[in-house]
């Protein structure tokens, strides 16, 4: 159900323009198709909207902000605190020469669009799911480039409710990850592309869309990559090798735990079959680590974010109350 000014956490939050929901079931919208529902879900309908809510909500509370959970496996106890989603008003688009600026919530795929139809190249973002908010946070990047390599600045608003403004050097990026702290909302980011040809970005886009429909299980319910790649050579071997060949050598291309398996196309793909649960993806993914590691001695590092309460793990009753007069069912 959906409410607005209510009691949640022992404080009165009203005045509040965004949305928020109780109990939302999150299986509906992660990309896996799996999970729990989020006890409280904050849809905030601009910065100031959000800054006000953040205010207002204890410090003792957890935050979780999430994007168009591409890379997101939620839990089946679900998720508990508040969890915060942008949209609408952390969409705009502003272009001056190099530099394309944009709200946290708008789509990697469309920031490559909108960078090649104003002469920038940015075309590594067009195969790469999700918001550009989550790719700050892990610094994603795909054929030879990664976020770090064309950012320059995001807005975020702090736990405490604040607009702050980080510059790359403050992300400390690394390989699929940055210092953001967690309970940081990123919701503009600033980039700055080389210049190039229109049709040539275009051409380059859909070359790259191509090779990841045939080695990626684009049209399957997955997570996309679910084991960033090592660091660190084969124990055996001394070959720095990816996660799928990893995978591969240990045998488990095609492997099935529940309704979960390991995808007979990529084997850093984890697929839905239709009735997995979180736990099955969560248990396949732990035996690919023993199986991996037994094999060439290297600890695999899920890429895929974990977030929620194991279904093993009772979830507690949280201290939310609302006045039933005022709900809305969703």
């Amino acid at each position: 159900m959906s409410v607005n000014n209510i009691k949640i956490f022992g404080v009165v939050v009203e005045g509040i323009k965004g949305k928020i929901t109780l109990e939302k079931p999150m299986k509906s919208i992660t990309w896996l198709r799996v999970g729990g529902s989020a006890a409280v879900f904050f849809q905030p309908s601009n910065a100031s909207d959000l800054c006000k809510f953040l205010r207002l909500l204890p410090e003792s509370v957890n935050i979780l902000p999430i994007g168009v959970c591409s890379n997101l496996l939620v839990r089946d106890g679900g998720i508990p605190g508040v969890t915060i989603r942008l949209g609408r008003g952390f969409s705009d688009i502003d272009i001056d020469g190099s530099y394309i600026t944009v709200g946290a919530a708008v789509l990697d795929s469309r920031i490559a669009e909108v960078s090649a139809q104003n002469s920038i190249d940015l075309s590594f973002l067009k195969t790469i799911p999700g918001s550009i908010g989550g790719a700050v946070k892990m610094n994603a990047g795909c054929y030879g480039t990664c976020l770090a390599d064309v950012f320059v600045s995001c807005d975020i608003v702090t736990r405490a409710g604040y607009i702050k403004t980080l510059k790359r050097k403050d992300l400390s990026f690394s390989y699929r990850n940055s210092n953001l702290m967690d309970n940081s909302i990123v919701i503009k980011v600033t980039l700055k592309g080389q210049r190039g040809q229109p049709d040539m970005i275009q051409a380059l886009m859909k070359e790259n869309q191509q090779k990841r429909i045939k080695s990626q299980p684009v049209r399957e319910k997955t997570g996309g990559s679910t084991f960033k790649n090592p660091v660190h050579p084969h124990k055996y071997t001394g070959r720095l090798m990816s996660a799928w060949e990893l995978i591969d050598e240990a045998n488990l291309r095609g492997k099935i735990l529940g309704g979960a398996k390991v995808s007979e196309l990529h084997s850093n793909f984890l697929i839905n079959t239709g009735s997995a649960e979180a736990n099955d993806f969560e248990s396949l993914g732990e035996l690919i680590q023993e199986r991996v590691c037994l094999a060439s001695g290297i600890n695999l590092e899920w890429e895929i974010k974990k977030v929620g309460n194991r279904k093993q793990n009772i979830k507690e009753t949280l201290p939310v109350s609302m006045d039933l007069k005022n709900a809305k069912k969703e």
